[in-house]
């Protein structure tokens, strides 16, 4: 994750969860917001929250709930201020660091699916914080757009100035030839 995981951190320590599991709310603070918004290329972040089932599997720990956000974004049609509402669910098993070292040296892909194997339970914490930032960032849409809002690329009044106006008329010539 790197330096943007870094920017909320809430560990929590697995030997602390207890065996019924855990739910942990999360609201982010400000000066948070502040450095997600700016880190991630966001207008502005006025609420990021999150919601954690914990729930203890032997060594593993399953990680569900979800991540709660609105942000600030720029219309990439009319460049106007907008703002758009995340709500990106989580489903993660996590594994001791030994397990995933496992899956990693057999070439086995380790990714953010629970389908896809375990994430490395690295030093018993799981960084909650950490992981709703992760989720904020698949939740962003990358084009956002003001509802209703359509791009119409300009008419161009010479037909002949269109980007495949030059393979129109190989097209053309090919064709002549074979004729």
């Amino acid at each position: 994750m790197g330096t943007i995981g870094q920017l909320w951190n809430v560990p929590i320590v697995v030997d602390a969860i207890p065996d019924t599991g855990e739910h942990v709310d999360l609201e982010a603070p400000e000066p948070v917001r502040e450095s997600v918004a700016k880190a991630t290329g966001l207008r502005a972040l006025p609420q990021l929250s999150a919601k954690f089932d914990l729930i203890r599997r032997g060594n593993d720990v399953h990680v569900s709930g979800e991540v709660s956000a609105r942000v600030g974004q720029t219309c990439v049609v009319t460049l106007d201020s907008i703002e758009n509402e995340i709500s990106e669910p989580i489903d993660l098993l996590f594994a001791p660091d030994a397990a995933a070292k496992k899956n990693a040296a057999s070439g086995r892909a380790i990714r953010a699916s629970a389908d896809d194997g375990p994430e490395p339970l690295i030093g018993g914490v799981i960084d909650l914080g950490a992981l709703a930032v992760e989720f904020l960032l698949l939740g962003i849409d990358p084009y956002p757009r003001k509802p209703g809002v359509k791009f119409t690329p300009p008419k161009s009044e010479d037909a002949e100035s269109h980007p495949f106006a030059a393979l129109e008329v190989l097209k053309k010539r090919s064709a002549g030839r074979k004729s």
